[in-house]
């Protein structure tokens, strides 16, 4: 099925400014300074460092180093009993994207992957993934091959990753560890929590617990299973400008729901909860490309529910009907041909007006989806030690101006080690152990000082 209005994706900004790890030289020199130091007192690398720092920031700069992780999954999982495997659906995913993977560590312009010997063959870079462990063992994991993509990305999957009945957890999240060639670690990255449920909802779904429900402009996958067989299972997705069905990749969706005041052909999405009987449209993430605006409806038994107007649920079966059928016929629907995706003609249902006979491959099961991202750059690197755990900058707040401006970061995985530069300009850094602050900045012109909370 062609796109229905495609939208070049924005390109990502240039980076304006980033955290930095001391490297151990400079911490051993530097750690009777540390030790001295007092929680709210602004500190800078030594200007020896710094001189040595600068020329390698200004490099990674120039050469675009950065490195980013990507991990994709989905909102729920569904838990298994007894001997039984519920694998993951749709399965995690891992991207590896950036020029920096490309760039030797220590600002070389050489692969920053281990060469290849003479006769070996494989990724340069691979990775495993599991659950957490609330009791602190080991847990059983996957191997992931990193396979490059059309788009240069390295793609990773999980297939059969699972989580059993005797786990009782109610939310877990996934661990992925990556590792180069030649057994250097990378670092271990996390997902978002995952929900775990026993089986989809069947009873009839209420605002009052949203738990599962699914909003207006959040994510989704849709798949579909012929004859309930998980070697069947296909996903939506968009190659090469296109919507496909495939059995390999799955792309996730923004679900957007219409105002129930806009023209023919003009969407206008609005908040709320999704319901079944609603106009929705879907938007690749990735691409930004787009579906037309379709009536989302319930599936029981494989037909279309005419009259239903409840909320959605996590891992419901539905479809996608094209608005615009004229009364008393079944409508037209989204339908899947092996790896087309086209429109199938439903048919009305005799014994009942308010339902249309639907064919397996019109049948999809929606569930909401989960992405993280960590960004870095290992080129100026001293040190062999993983890169993890990633700062994760959630909000900036800048106060101030001129010679008494300050540039406050809230996030995750703050400590007294990190340093902050704009540019290739290192900031004074204050780190406040989640105290309250107040944002400040010294330096004409241009910030010099960076609050980590």
């Amino acid at each position: 099925l062609d796109a229905y209005s495609p939208a070049d994706p924005s390109m990502p900004p240039n980076p304006l400014a980033h955290l930095s790890l001391r490297d151990r030289s400079e911490m051993q020199l530097q750690s009777e300074a540390d030790r001295r130091s007092l929680p709210g007192t602004w500190t800078r690398s030594s200007p020896e460092h710094t001189t040595i720092l600068r020329g390698g920031v200004r490099r990674c700069l120039q050469q675009q180093c950065e490195q980013t992780v990507r991990i994709v999954h989905a909102k729920v999982a569904q838990k298994s009993y007894g001997n039984e495997k519920r694998f993951f659906c749709p399965p995690p995913c891992v991207y590896l994207s950036g020029p920096g993977w490309r760039v030797k560590p220590g600002g070389g312009s050489q692969a920053q992957f281990p060469p290849h010997q003479a006769g070996e063959t494989g990724p340069t870079v691979c990775g495993y993934m599991g659950l957490d462990s609330a009791s602190g063992s080991a847990a059983e994991t996957q191997k992931l091959n990193f396979e490059q993509q059309p788009d240069s990305r390295e793609f990773g999957c999980a297939k059969t990753l699972y989580i059993s009945d005797a786990d009782k957890r109610k939310h877990f999240r996934l661990v992925l560890r990556l590792v180069l060639r030649g057994g250097r670690e990378l670092g271990t990255f996390h997902s978002r929590l995952i929900k775990v449920i026993s089986k989809p909802s069947q009873k009839k779904q209420s605002l009052k617990n949203t738990d599962l429900c699914i909003s207006s402009g959040s994510k989704v996958s849709l798949f579909n299973r012929l004859r309930s067989q998980t070697v069947s299972t296909r996903y939506l997705s968009v190659e090469d400008g296109a919507f496909v069905a495939s059995a390999r990749q799955w792309a996730a969706f923004t679900l957007h729901l219409a105002d129930g005041h806009s023209s023919q052909g003009d969407f206008l999405p609005r908040e709320g909860y999704v319901r079944y009987g609603s106009l929705v449209q879907l938007v690749c993430t990735l691409t930004g490309i787009t579906l037309p605006p379709m009536i989302i409806r319930k599936v029981a038994k494989q037909c279309a529910l005419l009259d239903v107007d409840e909320p959605i649920s996590q891992l419901h079966k539905c479809a996608f009907q094209f608005p615009g059928s004229p009364p008393g016929e079944g409508g037209t629907y989204l339908c899947l041909a092996t790896e087309k995706v086209v429109q199938f003609q439903a048919s009305p249902c005799p014994k009942e007006a308010n339902r249309a006979l639907l064919n397996d491959s019109s049948c999809w099961t929606i569930i909401g989806t989960e992405s993280v991202e960590f960004s870095f750059s290992t080129s100026l690197a001293c040190t062999l030690e993983p890169v993890t755990p990633v700062p994760l900058i959630s909000t900036l707040e800048l106060s101030g101006g001129g010679d008494v401006a300050t540039l406050e970061l809230h996030g995750e995985n703050f400590h007294a080690g990190l340093k902050v530069w704009f540019g290739d300009v290192e900031a004074e850094t204050m780190y406040r152990y989640g105290e309250p602050a107040v944002p400040g900045v010294r330096g004409p012109g241009a910030l010099r000082r960076a609050l980590l909370p």
